[in-house]
């Protein structure tokens, strides 16, 4: 004959199993909930910046701030697209990015290539002390580059943005020499053998394999320059040489800001942001996590 304490010893053991089974459940829903409330967080200013392109000079600084527009103004897009040579800084910005990102890749490969196989006296002192460039911020070294760039003659010149981005890219090195460490050294040994010097190893074994890391620093470059404000403010003098980010700027008045104009051109700036980020954020999880866990 079953007894109370019989019954209910079921129930004792039963309950353990379903908290056990409810709690990888209930902490995965509070971690979804957190990512959707920093994902929200992080989208308010751009969603805020859209919704004030639309608003003219009275609802942008209406206090308190109003979500939505009310009316909608459409024509803040057209005129901020004709109020300045907006044109003319988009082909600056995009042929600057061209350039760089070009050259940012056939330098930053070949010094990688250097500092990961050819073993010359120094070379692991000196890798170092290029990597400790990175923690060097770019307003410590603005001053000695203008004083460089002036010499030359390069002041309102676009060169004066395009070869220090292209040549003192250390992160860029570093993020080729991970993958290229990657590469099994016994292709260069055979390549070796068969009598391939180090530029023909280069082109013809390195440069196919590190198509991954070469998507992916694009990409990062890319982004960086097409969004570079500091360097243009510091070189760029003639609105005809300015960048997409330094002619943005010229919507701020001495008195007033045009919030209207200045956000509907920064949402027409930031497309080919979002284009290339959208198509190649793969690329970028999947690079820098390889040379994290790839190389010494």
């Amino acid at each position: 004959m079953l007894t109370d304490s019989s019954l209910a010893r079921p129930v004792e053991t039963t309950q353990p199993r379903v908290e056990r089974r409810l709690a990888p459940i209930a902490g995965a829903a509070a971690l979804h909930l957190a990512l959707i409330a920093g994902a929200l967080l992080m989208l308010f200013p751009f969603l805020w910046m859209l919704l004030t392109a639309f608003k003219d000079m009275r609802q942008s600084l209406q206090v308190p701030p109003r979500w939505l527009p009310n009316p909608w103004v459409w024509q803040n897009f057209p005129e901020s697209l004709t109020a300045l040579p907006f044109g003319r800084a988009y082909f600056n910005s995009a042929y600057i990015v061209a350039v760089v990102v070009v050259a940012t890749l056939l330098t930053a490969s070949m010094a990688a290539y250097a500092f990961a196989r050819i073993d010359f006296p120094g070379s692991r002192p000196l890798f170092i002390l290029f990597l400790a460039t990175m923690m060097v911020p770019r307003q410590v070294t603005i001053i000695p580059l203008y004083v460089i760039m002036a010499q030359i003659g390069w002041i309102d010149s676009h060169l004066a943005i395009i070869v220090p981005s292209a040549l003192l890219n250390a992160f860029a090195v570093f993020l080729l020499r991970q993958f290229i460490k990657a590469i099994p050294l016994e292709l260069e040994e055979a390549a070796i053998l068969d009598g391939a010097s180090r530029w023909t190893i280069y082109r013809t074994i390195i440069l196919p394999l590190l198509k991954p890391g070469l998507a992916a620093l694009a990409i990062l470059t890319f982004l960086d320059t097409w969004n570079n404000f500091f360097t243009p403010l510091i070189f760029l003098n003639s609105p005809q040489q300015f960048t997409v980010p330094l002619l943005l700027n010229q919507f701020r008045g001495q008195f007033s800001i045009d919030y209207g104009h200045l956000m509907a051109g920064s949402a027409i700036a930031i497309v080919p942001v979002m284009v290339v980020y959208i198509v190649g954020q793969r690329a970028i999880i999947e690079s820098v996590a390889a040379a994290g866990l790839s190389g010494k």
